[in-house]
């Protein structure tokens, strides 16, 4: 029908799956968009089939049904080349039920001058006025989009998106993702079912409760490598990577029963490597046998496979049940607020000056290693330039020195911390000054 075609137009991204293979685009995928002034959200939704008792066609029929339910006004797209069918009669009856106003849109009217006459029939389904467009070709889209515009409610003051923290979940398939955000929001937001990889697309739930403001971003899994057959879940993983570059903080989910796999630790690394706040999940916990040190055990391993991940926060759940769901919102806070926070250069450079006094920076072959200063170049993740006499001199073992010492003055739980080394002599640092 081309509805993932029009909804990327619209929004000017890829973030629906296309493909020519019918029903791809399984659940809710959200993305803003901005006509003559006016934001608003895109909701692109599983084809709807009236008649199908199939499991998941019949899941995406709940799913179109819940986003009309949400929507303000609701895009009818058919195709005009394949005239109404029984199916477009039956959605238009269901969608006039709604109340919504709606804008039918009649597309793949891509000879334009010759096809838009074809769009008559479509008076037939009483939803008024059809618009031919073409989303291929990106023709009649703006007639579409006045319209929408026109039947939009009057305007609010738009609250500020920087008060939400947009979180990833992330993990690999079957781990419960959409299990905890369903258990988080308490209505079926995403498909879940014991199919591994349901979850094909990204999804955007805004949520609110009293610790804050919330955009949920549940990822469709990464699979291994080696099980990836088909276009759409390369698609999938490219879209897991671009949720972890949107994500503020990274839920990384982990399958109490079956230990930290090694594709665990590749998903974890990207959230590392991208420098995001992470919160180490351990799900289905309620289903591992327990005794005294089991969970500071399993701590343990978790810290053995992930290394790199040493200053995340563990947490153990069991989103099927809802133990511990509600303590995870205080640790987004608290994860968020370290990923965002921000050092003076002064009280940066007292904790560095403690930590030479402590211990000395490195000699090579007669030379010293000298630090001038350090100051704090960006956040999320905080990433501190040190200024330094020789960059060779400025090995690894001592970075990791600093950067501990820096985590015990200020905390820093849950969020990588950056260090970018540059050389200058004494001499532009004393013309300079500190």
């Amino acid at each position: 029908m081309g509805k993932s075609t029009f909804f990327n137009y619209l929004v000017g991204n890829r973030i629906s799956i296309v493909e020519d293979t019918p029903g791809v685009t399984r659940d809710r995928v959200y993305a803003d968009s901005n006509w003559r002034g006016r934001n608003f959200t895109l909701i692109d939704t599983g084809g709807i089939e009236p008649e199908s008792e199939d499991i998941i066609l019949s899941q995406m029929r709940e799913q179109a049904n819940l986003a009309v339910a949400m929507a303000d006004v609701i895009l009818f797209l058919t195709d005009i080349r394949q005239g109404v069918t029984a199916a477009d009669r039956e959605i238009a009856l269901m969608l006039k039920k709604s109340g919504k106003p709606i804008v039918l849109v009649c597309n793949k009217a891509d000879n334009f001058d010759k096809d838009k006459d074809e769009a008559y029939e479509f008076y037939n389904l009483g939803l008024g006025d059809p618009y031919p467009i073409s989303a291929t070709n990106a023709i009649g889209i703006g007639d579409v989009l006045d319209k929408i515009y026109d039947s939009f409610p009057e305007k609010t003051d738009d609250e500020d998106d920087d008060t939400k923290i947009k979180v990833a979940v992330i993990g690999k398939p079957n781990v419960g993702k959409s299990s905890l955000i369903n258990k988080i929001l308490g209505e079926n937001r995403a498909i879940v079912s014991d199919i591994a990889g349901t979850t094909r697309d990204a999804i955007d739930t805004e949520f609110e409760n009293e610790t804050g403001k919330y955009v949920l971003i549940d990822t469709a899994g990464v699979r291994k490598k080696n099980k990836i057959k088909e276009s759409i879940e390369k698609f999938s993983i490219m879209r897991t990577l671009l949720a972890i570059e949107r994500a503020d903080v990274c839920l990384m989910m982990i399958d109490a029963t079956q230990g930290i796999t090694d594709q665990d630790a590749k998903i974890a690394g990207e959230a590392h490597e991208a420098g995001k706040g992470v919160i180490i999940v351990v799900n289905k916990w309620d289903a591992v046998e327990k005794e005294t040190g089991t969970l500071e055990k399993y701590k343990q391993e978790v810290y053995e496979r992930l290394k790199y991940l040493s200053y995340a926060p563990v947490i153990f759940i069991s989103a099927k049940t809802g133990q511990r769901v509600n303590k995870l919102f205080d640790l987004i806070q608290y994860v968020a607020e370290q990923n965002a926070l921000r050092i003076s250069t002064s009280v940066l450079n007292q904790v560095i000056n403690e930590a030479i006094a402590i211990v000395q920076p490195p000699t090579d072959k007669g030379k010293r290693l000298k630090i001038f200063y350090g100051t704090q170049a960006s956040t999320k993740p905080p990433t501190f330039v040190i200024f330094v006499n020789n960059k060779e001199l400025f090995h690894f073992s001592y970075e990791r020195y600093l950067v501990n010492q820096i985590r015990k003055e200020f905390g820093l739980e849950g969020t990588p911390v950056r260090i970018i080394v540059r050389e200058k002599s004494e001499k532009e640092i004393n013309k300079g000054g500190i």
